[in-house]
């Protein structure tokens, strides 16, 4: 496909150090849709509005999911996506649970990096700690009124230049337990699906409105929703924790987390880079004693230490509520360095735009 924008060969007006994590529009984005059984070939698309029918099942029933990705600019000046195969497969997983099509896998990929070249003078340069995130989404559009799939599908991607997602980038944050449930048992948790997400918007602000003992928390800390006595997940991005020896990292594994790619690449990281063992299994909130640093990671988020967790009347500080653990510092380093180009990628993680 020919790439055609005017603003193509001019650099965006944007204060990179400054980048924080909020929507810029940029100049093109993909668009597709699904019809009689078959996708269209898709297109980029200066538009970035969507016109849709008043009864899409997207609006009403909430038939939709989403991705997130970056793209890196690396240290030659060429372009890194990092593992958008796997966000195809958690999207193709998301498109079971709520009965839509697949995006194919090869479509989704080549649909990122269309729209990344496409907005190339939108990525950040190299060493500014800024990345290119992008948006696939998929929903359900089309005449409808009743409860059932919808005969229609959009599946688009944009993107938009980020910074950090917490500001000060690796710094520890505070969070705290809530007593609300991000997902039932059983329920669409292992989905990447907007309805997780609503509902956790009254929980989140509750948590940043929230002071104990002067402290404040960026997010909350979501317990199992069958005992609430293990930890789930950390507002919108998984947990994981290093044991006081330095020897183990641990992930929680439960049917409703989201399998986050990050967490994943953080497992092989720790097992084959940092010779660490690794776990998913139980991390009982009255167990904390047991671990030296924790931390909450995802696309959005990268790695964000965790200082301390507040849980009850009970602050549990784990590395330092100022100063980054090492082997957290390690993994952020060595991911971090993967996904610019600056440290090499195990096979398959790094496709070139």
């Amino acid at each position: 496909m020919t790439l055609n924008t005017a603003a193509s060969g001019q650099t965006a007006n944007i204060d990179w150090a400054n980048l924080g994590f909020s929507y810029i529009r940029t100049d093109l984005r993909f668009l597709a849709h699904w019809k009689d059984g078959e996708w269209d070939a898709g297109q980029l698309t200066a538009d970035n509005t969507l016109h849709i029918a008043e009864g899409s099942t997207a609006l009403h029933y909430g038939q939709q999911c989403f991705e997130g990705l970056k793209a890196y600019r690396a240290k030659d000046g060429s372009i890194n996506l990092f593992r958008p195969d796997r966000n195809a497969a958690r999207m193709q997983a998301s498109c079971d649970r709520l009965l839509m099509p697949h995006v194919p896998t090869e479509m989704f990929v080549e649909a990122c990096r269309q729209v990344v070249a496409a907005n190339e003078r939108f990525l950040p340069p190299y060493g500014t700690g800024g990345s290119l995130y992008l948006r696939p989404f998929l929903i359900g559009v089309g005449d409808n009124i009743g409860v059932r799939t919808a005969p229609e599908f959009i599946f688009s991607v944009f993107c938009v230049p980020v910074g950090p997602y917490f500001k000060g980038g690796l710094t520890p944050h505070n969070f705290i337990t809530s007593t609300y449930d991000r997902a039932a048992p059983n329920g669409t948790g292992a989905a990447k699906v907007g309805g997780n997400y609503a509902a956790s918007l009254l929980p989140g602000a509750a948590a940043k409105n929230t002071s104990v003992d002067g402290r404040h928390f960026a997010d909350v800390i979501y317990l199992d929703p069958s005992t609430h006595s293990k930890i789930e997940e950390v507002g919108a991005a998984n947990f994981f924790a290093i044991t006081k020896d330095g020897s183990t990292f641990v992930t929680p594994k439960s049917p409703s987390i989201l399998p986050s790619i990050t967490k994943y690449s953080l497992l092989d990281l720790a097992r084959d880079r940092l010779g660490l063992k690794v776990e998913e299994g139980e991390i009982r909130i009255d167990e904390l004693d047991r671990y030296g640093e924790a931390g909450a990671c995802g696309t959005a988020a990268v790695i964000t230490p965790i200082g301390g967790i507040q849980h009850g009347d009970d602050f549990h500080v784990f590395h330092s509520e100022t100063e980054v653990g090492p082997v957290t510092r390690r993994l952020y380093e060595e991911l971090t360095g993967i996904q610019s180009g600056d440290r090499e990628a195990p096979e398959g993680w790094i496709v070139k735009v």
